[in-house]
């Protein structure tokens, strides 16, 4: 566990931990590593939700599958981030979305009741997990509401440009790389990947971006 150390310090629920508490800190809530291969389900929708989960290495995707067997990406978690916190904090009894390993993977899964709840041995950083883990789903409700903005755009070429804008504006840089293939970037924009891979192309021979699998440049002088 030790390995990962330096990954948990990044992780925002452990914000104002200090390191000397994180080992019995961990074994306090029941911290247990395992490791998935790509394509392994994590966490499987109707599961009871017990856990939630933090990316040690590799990366999940949260992933939604209707009546109809339509996937949808809600969204990709990557290493010191964390996964379903919003589940078990709303009292869910069992999971209504599969979590799924998108490439070799470790997690950390932690025991939901005893992070949302201060533990007989009345634990000091309890109160500081407790606040971390509200100010991470906050966040996590600001970018809900930016996907709400991304898809409710009505063509398949809108969803991608404000998709787009939106990663160069956090990267800072009109170049960056997405956490999705083709299909994937198409099931989180809630489009048929034909119809993203043909807008794709006319965006590059329109000179509006240019790409290499998942790393975009937009032009900037082309989208102003």
């Amino acid at each position: 566990m030790k390995n990962y150390f330096e990954i948990l310090r990044k992780c925002p629920l452990f914000n104002s931990i200090e390191d000397e508490r994180l080992a019995a800190m961990l074994g306090c809530l029941a911290a247990k590593e395992r490791r998935y291969k790509k394509g392994d389900t994590i966490f499987a929708e109707g599961e009871a939700a017990k856990y939630l989960g933090i990316v040690l290495s590799g990366n999940v995707k949260i992933v939604r599958v209707d009546y109809y067997g339509s996937r949808s990406i809600l969204a990709s978690i990557e290493a010191s981030q964390i996964f379903g916190e919003a589940f078990v904090c709303a009292g869910l009894q069992s999971m209504p979305v599969h979590v799924i390993a998108s490439e070799e993977t470790a997690v950390l899964l932690l025991d939901a009741q005893r992070v949302t709840r201060c533990c007989s041995k009345a634990c000091s950083f309890h109160r500081q997990i407790i606040f971390n883990l509200l100010t991470v789903m906050a966040k996590k409700n600001l970018i809900f509401h930016q996907k709400i903005e991304i898809t409710s755009k009505r063509t398949t070429r809108e969803k991608l440009m404000t998709y787009l804008l939106l990663q160069a504006k956090d990267a800072e840089s009109s170049t960056f790389t997405i956490p999705y293939d083709r299909q994937e970037l198409a099931d989180y924009l809630g489009v048929e990947r034909s119809g993203l891979s043909a807008e794709i192309s006319k965006l590059r021979k329109e000179h509006v971006l240019a790409c290499n699998r998942s790393t975009f440049t937009l032009l900037v002088d082309k989208v102003k």
